[in-house]
C-alpha cells in the first residue's frame, strides 16, 4: 500500500461511455435484457464527445479537493475509450468522437498533480472468447439458462478460448500501463464471474506489477487486491486495512438524464466525513453526458464539497481516523501528532455538544470555519480511578456551518480516551 492513497481522503470516479448517449445503465441494460445488444451498440453511432475537455475535468476534480481520479477505460460492454490495437470496439475506430479519450484524460490529471487511476472491466460481454467457461469451471445443471454474454449456453467449455481471452486482457492492460504515463491505481470490476485460478492469480497481479511496482489495485481481484472497496453502503464497522467507499452522486454510475434522485451537498459532505472518521477514502462518482460535459448539478456538488474541504482543510488532510462513536455521536479525525481532536457536528445543537471518555485537559476549543472560541465544562468523573467526566461544549445553532461544523479541540498531550465500564465503589 502506498502512503499517498491512505492520505488522499477523496477521489473522483468517472463513468463515461457510449451508454450516456441514451442515458441507459452501463452494460447491464443489455445483459439484463432491458434492451437488445444491437440497440445498445447503436449508441456507438451517436457518441461524439464533441465538448469533451479533459482540462476542464481535471480542474473540476482539483477544485473538489480530490487527490486521485479513476476513469472507466472500458466497462463490461467492451467499448474501449482508447485506441487499442487489440480490438476495433473502441471510440476511436467506431464512433464519431474518433479521439483517444484516455490519452487526454491521463495528460490532464497528471499535469495537475492528481494521481492517475484507470477502471478496467475484467469481463467483456462483447468478446467472442469471454463466454467460453463457467465460474470455477463447473457447469450449472441447465446451461441453457445461463446468460449468453458470460457463459457457454451449450454447456461446452473451451479452455483454449479462455486462455486467448486472458491474453487479450493482458495485452490491453499493457497498453494502458505503458502508453499513458505512470498509472497509480488500477480499479478492476467483474472478478466475480470467474475464480482466482481462472484469472491466473497471483501470476496476473505479478504481471501488472512488472510495469509499475508501486501500482495499487482495488479489492475486486478475487482476494488479491490491495484495499477494500465497499460500494454504495457506508460500512457500519470499519473495514480492516486501507479502504475506499465508492458511491454515486444520484442513483446512477453513468449519465442517466431521467435520474433526478440526487444526494444533497450536505449528505455528500456527511458521507465523506463518515469515511474519513473510519480512516477510509470516499470515491465519489460522476457521469458525464455524451458530449463530455458534466451535468451542472454534479458540478455544483463537487465544487461545494471542495469549498467545504478547503475551509476545514486541517481537519481533513494530514489527519488520522477519529474516535469511536461511543465517545462522541458524530464524526471526527485526529491530527498526526495526536494533540488535536476535530469533531464533526452534523446537526444544529440545542445547547451543548457532548464528549465522553476524554482524559486530556483541553487547552482551547474553536469553531474551525469562524475561529470563534467556545467554552466547555466537565461534570462527573472519578479522578482517583482515572475515570474522566463528561465534557459539555457550549454551542448554539448560530455557531454552525451551513453543512457540517468542525470543532477543533487542542489538547494537553497526545489524545487519550478512557473506554472502561466505570468504577464500582463499595461504601462500608
Amino acid at each position: 500500500m502506498q502512503k499517498w492513497f491512505e492520505e488522499a481522503k477523496l477521489g473522483i470516479f468517472i463513468h463515461y461511455g457510449i451508454y450516456a448517449v441514451d442515458g441507459v445503465a452501463e452494460s447491464w441494460s443489455f445483459y439484463n435484457g432491458k434492451m437488445s445488444y444491437e440497440d445498445y451498440m447503436k449508441q456507438l453511432e451517436r457518441f461524439t464527445a464533441s465538448k469533451f475537455d479533459a482540462d476542464q475535468w481535471a480542474e473540476l476534480i482539483e477544485r473538489s479537493g480530490a487527490k486521485y481520479a479513476v476513469l472507466t477505460t472500458k466497462h463490461h460492454d467492451g467499448v474501449a475509450l482508447w485506441d487499442t490495437k487489440y480490438s476495433d470496439l473502441n471510440v476511436v475506430k467506431k464512433t464519431p468522437a474518433k479521439r483517444d479519450l484516455i490519452k487526454e484524460y491521463a495528460e490532464a490529471v497528471t499535469k495537475r498533480g492528481i494521481r492517475l487511476g484507470f477502471y478496467y472491466s475484467l469481463i467483456d460481454w462483447s468478446h467472442p472468447d469471454y463466454p467460453s467457461v463457467f465460474e470455477g469451471g463447473k457447469a450449472p445443471d441447465d446451461p441453457s439458462k445461463a446468460n449468453r454474454f458470460s457463459s457457454p449456453v451449450d454447456g461446452i467449455q473451451d479452455e483454449e478460448k479462455w486462455k486467448k481471452f486472458l491474453q487479450f486482457n493482458n495485452d490491453q492492460l499493457r497498453e494502458l500501463l505503458v502508453n499513458y504515463g505512470k498509472v497509480d491505481l488500477l480499479w478492476f470490476d467483474g472478478d466475480w464471474e470467474r475464480s482466482a485460478e481462472q484469472w491466473n492469480l497471483p501470476a496476473f497481479k505479478q504481471y501488472l506489477q512488472s510495469f509499475n511496482t508501486d501500482i495499487i489495485i482495488n479489492s475486486r481481484l478475487q482476494g488479491y487486491g490491495d484495499y477494500k472497496t465497499p460500494e454504495q453502503g457506508i460500512p457500519i464497522t470499519r473495514p480492516e486495512g486501507p479502504w475506499e467507499f465508492c458511491t454515486t452522486i444520484n442513483n446512477s454510475w453513468g449519465y442517466v438524464g431521467t435520474d433526478n434522485k440526487y444526494k444533497s451537498l450536505g449528505q455528500i459532505i456527511r458521507m465523506f466525513c463518515d469515511c474519513i472518521t473510519m480512516g477510509g477514502n470516499m470515491l465519489l462518482d460522476i457521469g458525464p453526458m455524451e458530449d463530455g460535459t458534466v451535468d451542472q448539478r454534479q458540478v455544483d456538488i463537487l465544487l461545494g464539497l471542495g469549498e467545504w474541504i478547503r475551509t476545514h482543510e486541517e481537519a481533513v488532510y494530514g489527519t488520522e481516523e477519529g474516535i469511536m462513536p461511543r465517545y462522541y455521536l458524530g464524526g471526527s479525525t485526529v491530527s498526526k501528532d495526536r494533540k488535536t481532536l476535530y469533531l464533526f457536528v452534523y446537526d444544529d445543537p440545542k445547547e451543548n455538544v457532548c464528549l465522553k471518555g476524554l482524559t486530556n485537559p483541553i487547552h482551547k476549543i474553536t469553531v474551525l470555519h469562524s475561529g470563534k472560541e467556545l467554552v466547555h465544562e466537565i461534570h462527573g468523573g472519578v479522578p482517583w480511578f482515572n475515570i474522566p467526566g463528561t465534557t459539555w461544549i457550549h454551542m448554539t445553532p448560530e455557531d454552525t456551518h451551513p453543512q457540517v461544523t468542525v470543532l477543533k479541540l487542542e489538547l494537553d498531550g497526545e489524545l487519550e480516551m478512557y473506554g472502561g465500564s466505570g468504577a464500582v465503589v463499595t461504601h462500608n
